[in-house]
């Protein structure tokens, strides 16, 4: 790789943005696309779709071969609390592709035992979250039910564009969520974009089914998930 595009993908890699890598297969050249580049044509739909799939491969654009080599930040679930649904989320995410981090200032629930092998900070989500802050390819999950714990970050993947938002609690609990985070200034739009209550409707009830419900809800807004292009676009 030229050095000029591998100093270029380091830094899109370091900063958590997605790229790609097009190649022309008649003669060699490159250029890398960072997510966020209005890029018209083929080329561009074929780069996007890209993008949402994670999937390099070989392709035709305007009758001329070309190999797209797709980089996406890896993506990762921040939970907000250490409570039962946490600990079923958990192993699944993992195997699903996930990172996850649990975070929970409540050190009765944050332990080791509890979350064998886990990335666990027992720790407010103000403090947490400066050190490994959201982005867009961050879901947040808040399931503390408590507003001085889950507020902040809810508010905090508004702000920063995480592709989910999800937090537990009946209607009720959303309705007051709301009209505090329109106190704080967030509009319908805004606030629409959160899952409550969270997860797929599958009908779940127990802590392992309700995690099921979870992931199964960020996977599809990962996989469908509005990209900087097309925003661009819009």
């Amino acid at each position: 790789m030229d050095p000029r595009l591998l100093k270029e993908l380091n830094a899109a890699r370091q900063a958590r943005k997605a790229a790609v890598l097009v190649t022309s297969l008649d003669d060699g050249c490159s250029r890398l696309v960072i997510e966020g580049e209005t890029i018209e044509g083929g080329l561009g739909l074929e780069v996007t779709e890209r993008l949402r799939s994670g999937k390099s491969g070989s392709v035709e654009i305007d009758g001329r071969p070309h190999f797209l080599n797709v980089y996406l930040p890896p993506p990762r679930i921040v939970v907000i609390g250490a409570v039962h649904i946490s600990q079923a989320l958990y192993p699944m995410a993992r195997i699903a592709g996930f990172d996850l981090t649990i975070i929970d200032p409540r050190t009765a629930f944050a332990t080791a035992e509890r979350f064998t092998g886990a990335d666990l900070v027992a720790d407010w989500p103000e403090d947490a979250l400066k050190a490994r802050p959201l982005d867009g390819y961050t879901a947040l999950v808040a399931l503390t039910h408590d507003p001085k714990i889950d507020d902040y970050p809810i508010a905090a993947a508004l702000k920063s564009g995480c592709f989910y938002v999800g937090a537990l609690g009946s209607r009720k609990t959303h309705g007051k969520r709301v009209e505090r985070l329109k106190a704080e200034g967030f509009g319908d739009g805004e606030i629409a974009r959160i899952s409550a209550p969270i997860g797929l409707d599958i009908g779940a009830a127990t802590p392992g089914e309700i995690a099921v419900a979870i992931l199964a809800d960020i996977i599809q807004a990962f996989r469908r998930r509005e990209l900087a292009q097309e925003e661009a676009r819009g």
